[in-house]
C-alpha cells in the first residue's frame, strides 16, 4: 500500500512539472515573464476549425518536450478564435485577441507562434510545420537567444 502511494504521489508530482499554464490576458502574461525572465509565446489558434492548429496543438503543444520547455523558458499565452457558437469566447476575451491579432498576427495566419521578449518585442515568428517536437522547440530556442 506505501508503494502504491508513494507512485501515486510521484506521477502526480511529475504530471505538474509538466504541466502547462496558458494564459489568456495578455498584460498579466507580459508582467510574469518580465517577473520570471522569460519569453512569451503568443499562439493564434482557431482551436474547432483550423486543421494545422489543430495539428500543432496535438504533435507539438501536447508532447512533453514543448512542456518542458515552455516550463523553463517562456509563458504561454493563446488568442483562440473559435467558430463555432457553443465555444465561443466571453466579448472581453474576444476584444482582447481581436486586439493582438491587429497587433501581431496581421496577415491573419492560423496557427501562428509568436516569440517575443517580455515587453511585446517580436523575435520571431513559426507556423504549424510537420517535424519533430525537439526540432520544432529548437526553432522556438534560437528566436529567443
Amino acid at each position: 500500500m506505501r508503494k502504491l502511494l508513494v507512485l501515486l504521489l510521484f506521477i502526480l508530482g511529475v504530471n505538474s512539472v509538466f504541466s502547462q499554464e496558458w494564459q489568456t490576458n495578455f498584460e498579466e502574461a507580459k508582467s510574469q515573464a518580465a517577473k520570471e525572465h522569460k519569453s512569451i509565446v503568443l499562439i493564434f489558434s482557431g482551436s474547432d476549425w483550423c486543421a494545422p492548429c489543430i495539428k500543432l496543438e496535438k504533435q507539438i503543444l501536447e508532447t512533453e518536450q514543448f512542456k518542458s520547455f515552455a516550463n523553463e523558458r517562456a509563458v504561454l499565452v493563446r488568442a483562440d478564435f473559435p467558430r463555432k457558437k457553443q465555444n465561443q469566447l466571453d466579448e472581453n476575451l474576444q476584444n482582447q485577441n481581436k486586439h493582438l491579432a491587429e497587433m501581431y498576427n496581421q496577415q491573419g495566419y492560423f496557427p501562428l507562434v509568436v516569440v517575443m521578449s517580455p515587453e511585446g518585442k517580436v523575435l520571431g515568428q513559426a507556423g504549424y510545420e510537420k517535424t519533430s517536437p525537439e526540432a520544432y522547440v529548437a526553432k522556438l530556442k534560437g528566436f529567443m537567444k
